[in-house]
């Protein structure tokens, strides 16, 4: 039996978000990311389709990498202005029984004791329906508008990475214990204060003495989302991520990367299935393949190309406005998204990419591929993804919102439903329980549950 796909929305609070250019036609709706409603309706679009959930990205910085200027990022309204993601997810939340909502917030940015009490609150909220995207950010105008003269780099980054999760583990998994909410109304007891516990934390990088704010959520802590693909960032979502989000412009890209991450997840200890890994793509279809390719060739019309290099420079750390189209692509290491760059230049040695080249393909779709056709064609294509390099499902990029994820629901799902490789319902219970089929709460593996019980103990023996 063919493997089963899943399908997230890869979205964000912003106009246009991967198509930079594309907000221009008549039938975008994505000048409307302020409005509540927009956000009420995609929800309930998704629902429909039985997507996952929707996997909000989210950054806090400006594209001001290419000429070194915010000009085209702000004329083109490439990703800015941009809102906050976690504020739309209670509307979303509450229309919607089942769509799991993946929040980008970044390490770099908040302290984790406020982050803490903020996805505590998201996951009560939804009934237990939040994932959290873990990022250590890569955009330098981010880092100096929080007051750092310097982005912190790659590396240590996710060393910092590293001791925050520690402290939300202890908060999430640790502080409270499973009984020690009574809420006895008759003795006037609400929680038992022996059950709750500081946890007493001092690093090398954030000192959290006191209990965690919130009542234990449904989940405790949020599914796990990461979408590092370096070296660096395997490590990190081997250790902690139970999804895991790539981008690549190829199958032989996605494959050479799924394979690294599934031999990362073994040299941890880990099965190398425990972690869904889902590939970055776009969907273009309609009832014909004439009718989806006329449709593409609309959009592409649509499409910036200075847009596309703003995002290019932006997400690689690299200036594009110094070579000229034809130029050939090479490797340039920087404190970036490093995996960017090298998926086009080493992963795929097939492929020799111009800019040129590379920004025609992000204008449409952003960093992923894109399908286009009937709903039998773009069918036969994602499992032929499926089965070629091993991923779990898609994120699927919008090219105009709502129409292409309503586009997606019309016509993709049903074909895949008649096939019998995509769910025909939703599974009971929270995110957690959706994606594995198993607890709400952390597995007994994973590095998180150890807090549970180390934290616990220390506490226990202190008194």
């Amino acid at each position: 039996m063919s493997k089963q796909i899943r399908f997230n929305a890869f979205e964000m609070n912003c106009i246009a978000y991967q198509s930079p250019g594309l907000w221009r036609h008549p039938q975008d709706r994505s000048r409307e990311y302020k409005d509540l409603e927009y956000w009420i309706d995609l929800a309930k679009i998704l629902e429909k389709g039985i997507f996952d959930g929707v996997f909000l990205a989210d950054v806090l910085g400006i594209y001001d990498v290419y000429q070194q200027s915010a000009e085209h990022a702000l004329t083109g309204a490439v990703q800015v202005p941009v809102n906050d993601p976690l504020q739309i997810v209670p509307a979303m939340a509450a229309v919607t029984k089942h769509l799991g909502f993946g929040v980008t917030t970044s390490i770099s940015f908040e302290h984790p004791y406020p982050f803490a009490r903020r996805m505590s609150t998201l996951d009560h909220l939804s009934k237990g329906r939040v994932g959290w995207n873990i990022v250590t950010s890569y955009l330098a105008s981010g880092s100096k508008n929080l007051g750092l003269s310097n982005q912190v780099s790659h590396d240590e980054r996710y060393d910092i990475a590293d001791e925050y999760l520690e402290v939300l583990y202890k908060l999430w998994e640790g502080s409270w214990e499973n009984d020690a909410v009574v809420a006895d109304k008759k003795s006037g007891v609400f929680a038992d204060f022996k059950k709750v516990h500081p946890i007493k934390h001092k690093g090398k990088y954030f000192e959290v003495p006191g209990i965690h704010i919130c009542e234990p959520s449904p989940q405790r802590t949020p599914v796990l989302y990461q979408a590092g693909a370096s070296g660096r960032g395997q490590t990190f979502a081997s250790q902690n991520a139970e999804c895991i989000f790539i981008a690549a412009p190829s199958k032989v890209a996605t494959k050479s990367i799924v394979q690294s991450i599934r031999h990362k997840l073994v040299e941890n200890g880990r099965d190398p299935y425990s972690a869904k890994i889902y590939a970055l793509l776009s969907i273009v279809t309609d009832e014909t393949d004439e009718k989806a390719q006329h449709k593409f060739r609309e959009y592409q019309s649509y499409a910036s190309y200075d847009g596309a290099l703003t995002l290019l420079s932006g997400w690689s750390g690299v200036d594009f406005s110094q070579y000229q189209s034809k130029d050939k692509v090479e490797y340039i290491q920087t404190d970036a998204i490093q995996s960017l760059l090298d998926s086009y230049v080493n992963a795929d040695p097939n492929r020799i990419w111009t800019i040129e080249e590379i920004a025609n393909w992000i204008g449409v779709g952003g960093n992923g591929p894109v399908l286009v056709g009937s709903a039998q064609t773009v069918a036969d294509e994602l499992q032929q993804w499926v089965e070629d390099t091993d991923i779990d499902g898609f994120n699927l990029a919008y090219i105009l919102a709502h129409q292409s994820f309503q586009d997606v629901v019309d016509f993709i799902v049903p074909e895949l439903q008649k096939r019998g490789v995509y769910p025909m319902q939703y599974s009971e219970g929270t995110l957690r329980e959706k994606l594995f089929q198993n607890n709400a709460h952390l597995p007994d593996w994973h590095r998180g549950a150890a807090y549970r019980k180390t934290t616990l103990s220390l506490f226990r023996a202190a008194v």
